[in-house]
């Protein structure tokens, strides 16, 4: 990919400044920022969480709240200045010249109508096409973005397609037009690196097709450095770098993109140190988990979650599950903490302390189980959805051990300890969750699992939706508490980075099956299973090597 090479402007930003609300930690959400997006050109626009990625990215689009105006400077596509225009010229562009793909796409489309209405929809608004016309066009652009069995495709509602199917939907809307310039906000965050890469080669080859230009918003490193063709870097709203992609990559120049690049994982995994003689806390042998799927007309089918998994993890020792979306992975981590049933198989959760016993889980009542379920904890993916925003962070932390019968003096004592272990001050404990960011949300999160004082943590997918910096601390926050408590830990990750940097062992898992399990250097290194060895040529930015 030529990062060098000169492209016309179809997008122009220039010095352009969004105000926040009054009573916000700065004021503005964008300050004095200017760049171009030429025809036939990927930007990638990178930074953390609260730079003003998405606000850009909406101030072009028009889809800027009030409580955010523009206070100066100028949007400019193809020449036209929009950045005051009035909401009937906005609805002209859009689609037509200017298309957007948001990151959630299940959230984006609308759940009671059929895809193959929601991309007509847009046909309908802005062409003077028949009904005939429309259909073929609808039936084209979802072959164009390689969705399998069209007809059935545009007969479909959301909810019974995949995640990497309804964003290729969310694609064909935002292309069937044409347009010169498509945003994406965050389009694969969510997706396994396999589903990844293919919406990434789709993103590109229509973009060389069409000629449009594309504003690509993003956290992760690696897809920046399989699709850029220049990079630019937000920080608190101010515009700190900007440049092509091998030189913001690998010459960073200002201090924070050097911390930017210090932070992403690596591929690389070193043979890690492991205790044989600890004690093992969690043994899975054999677990099956099938779900019977009834149709509206009665037919009914069996999926097999999870087949025949076995696995042991040790105290202290982490073993992390990889897969594609659908591979079983989740399943797992939710039948091991008993949070669905499993259909078959042995989960042995074992004495890990001195006079604890063993305790076959994976058939116990409800009753027997209750005892047990302190010392198997979770952390999920959104510790937005996992906190109740009506509660203070004290009555979450506490409302565990002492359901347990720890008194709330006690507990309290124990909160403070613990916030302190995963860097944050007791002052937090009378604030509720809206009040963090979100790698502070998840540090509480995992605060609040260990004020159990489990033998096994579960992270199920838990640093996914982070920044790379915050994403960084959390991973060597994880691995400290790890090693100052002793916890056993299963980690489920889609990110391969992610997990050579944190896992012991690692078990790769395809259509509910481990196809591959060892030390994690061996699987990274010499990967057996041809699954493996495509799972990990697919993960983006493989072989580029990151500045600091």
């Amino acid at each position: 990919m030529d990062t060098t090479a000169s492209y016309a402007p179809i997008l122009e930003v220039r010095n352009l400044s969004i105000a926040l609300p009054a009573g916000g930690d700065r004021a503005s959400a964008v300050r004095h920022v200017s760049f171009t997006v030429g025809s036939g050109e990927i930007v990638c626009l990178v930074g953390e969480s609260g730079s003003g990625k998405s606000v850009i990215a909406q101030g072009v689009m028009g889809l800027l709240p009030k409580t955010l105006p523009v206070t100066s400077g100028q949007i400019l596509l193809q020449g036209e200045d929009i950045t005051h225009a009035p909401l009937a010229r906005l609805r002209e562009l859009r689609a037509t010249r200017m298309s957007m793909i948001f990151q959630e796409p299940m959230t984006a489309l609308n759940p009671v109508m059929t895809c193959g209405d929601q991309i007509d929809e847009v046909l309908r608004q802005h062409t003077p096409m028949s009904a005939e016309q429309r259909r073929a066009k609808v039936l084209e652009i979802v072959r164009e973005v390689l969705l399998p069995d069209p007809e059935r495709i545009i007969a479909s509602y959301p909810h019974q397609l995949s995640g990497g199917q309804r964003q290729r939907i969310m694609i064909a809307m935002a292309l069937v037009l044409d347009p010169v310039l498509l945003i994406a906000d965050e389009p694969t965050t969510a997706l396994d690196v396999t589903t990844q890469a293919q919406i990434l080669k789709l993103v590109l080859d229509l973009q060389k097709r069409h000629g449009t230009g594309v504003l690509f918003i993003t956290h992760d490193f690696g897809v920046v450095a399989e699709i850029a063709h220049r990079v630019a870097v937000l920080r608190l709203g101010d515009l700190v770098e900007m440049g092509p992609r091998d030189e913001v990559l690998r010459r960073p120049e200002h201090a924070y993109t050097r911390m930017l690049m210090a932070s992403v994982p690596t591929l690389r995994v070193d043979e890690r140190p492991v205790d044989a003689s600890a004690p093992v806390v969690l043994k899975v042998h054999g677990l099956d988990k099938t779900y019977d799927d009834r149709s509206w007309f009665g037919k009914r089918r069996q999926v097999h979650a999870a087949k025949d998994v076995s696995f042991e993890i040790r105290r202290g020792q982490t073993l992390g599950i990889v897969g594609e979306s659908g591979s079983g992975k989740s399943t797992v981590a939710r039948c091991i903490a008993r949070l669905i049933d499993p259909s078959a198989g042995s989960v042995l959760l074992g004495g890990a302390h001195p006079g604890e016993q063993a305790a076959e889980i994976a058939t116990l009542s409800a009753s027997a189980l209750r005892p047990l379920r302190r010392r198997v904890q979770i952390v999920f993916q959104d510790p937005y959805r996992s906190l109740n925003p009506r509660m203070t962070i004290a009555k979450a932390m506490i409302e565990g051990p002492v359901n347990y019968g720890l008194s709330q003096s006690a507990a309290l004592e124990r909160a403070r300890g613990l916030l302190d272990l995963v860097r944050m001050d007791a002052s937090a404990l009378p604030r509720y969750p809206h009040q963090f960011s979100g790698g502070q949300r998840q540090r509480l999160c995992i605060a609040r699992a260990l004020m159990m004082e489990p033998e096994l943590l579960i992270a199920d997918e838990a640093v996914s939706a982070l920044d790379v910096s915050v994403q960084a601390q959390v991973l060597k926050l994880f691995e400290e508490i790890r090693e100052r408590l002793k916890l056993a830990m299963l980690f489920i990750t889609h990110d391969l980075r992610v997990a050579s940097q944190v896992c012991d062992f690692l078990a790769v898992m395809s259509r509910g099956e481990v196809v591959e399990i060892g030390p994690a250097h061996q699987v990274f290194g010499a990967p057996q299973h041809a699954y493996t060895q495509a799972l990990f040529s697919a993960a983006p930015g493989r072989d580029f090597s990151f500045g600091a």
